[in-house]
């Protein structure tokens, strides 16, 4: 079994979803996968400007997601802010070709850049099938928090999008590699490069296998990256090696 992916290492044009949902279309109309990931807020740029970034559920980029899944015969992931029930969210949403929605919404929010004064973190873990492919999706931030991404014998691969800036790349860099290391877990992180208001971003969005080893890299600039994930060796490689059957016990409040 396998799940070929594609992630769009993006160039974002600050709040100008028109341009960037025919951008990013051209990219998932022509990536040979299954699954084709966007970064983090890819329609509008990361912002805590609230009122001309966030739509609902009805909204523009979740109907956008849902057709071009169908149209091109290939899930779509990416983060948006939304607005819902009263709340603002950077919500992770995943579009299947059959229509599916899948949402998890942003566990920690990055309060150095004030996102906790405008957003609501999310309160639920979400696992989702597709392709075969048991998936954590995390939003940015939250990979620097090993506890809420810790493998509970739930998941295959972790999903990051992101607007990482490049003054900590090399946190970025290291994190992929280390959650894909503790967990034993295939991990595709896709971040977005340029530059916006506050900050310049440097890419180097990874596919990352169950031992920590690149399958595939990027550095700077706008770019397409794919590979295909098998099962079988990670479920070999922890049948051999079952580090997680010591892991520590815990339970998560709040």
């Amino acid at each position: 079994m396998s799940l070929s992916i594609a992630l769009f290492q993006m160039d974002i044009v600050w709040q100008n979803p028109e341009v960037n949902l025919r951008r990013a279309e051209e990219f998932v109309r022509d990536a040979e996968a299954d699954l084709v990931v966007l970064p983090e807020e890819f329609s509008t740029g990361f912002s805590i400007e609230l009122t001309p970034s966030a739509e609902d559920m009805e909204g523009q980029t979740v109907a956008w997601m849902r057709s071009v899944a169908c149209r091109w015969g290939k899930a779509v992931a990416g983060s948006i802010p939304v607005w819902d029930e009263g709340r603002h969210y950077n919500r992770f949403i995943f579009a299947a070709p059959d229509g599916r929605l899948v949402t998890s919404d942003k566990r920690h929010l990055f309060r150095m850049g004030g996102e906790n004064k405008y957003y609501t973190a999310g309160t639920e873990r979400v696992v989702f099938e597709y392709g075969g492919f048991r998936i954590l999706p995390l939003i940015c931030y939250d990979l620097r928090f090993p506890v809420w991404s810790r493998y509970r014998q739930d998941y295959d691969l972790i999903l990051c999008v992101a607007s990482w800036p490049s003054s900590r790349r090399n946190a970025w860099i290291t994190l992929l590699r280390a959650r894909a290391i503790e967990n034993q877990c295939y991990v595709a992180g896709v971040n977005r490069v340029g530059h916006d208001d506050s900050a310049d971003y440097s890419g180097d969005s990874a596919i990352v296998d169950f031992m920590g080893y690149d399958i595939v890299a990027a550095g700077d600039g706008e770019q397409l990256l794919t590979a295909r994930l098998k099962l079988e060796p990670l479920r070999r490689y922890r049948k051999r090696f079952a580090a997680w059957a010591d892991a520590d016990d815990f339970s998560l409040r709040g």
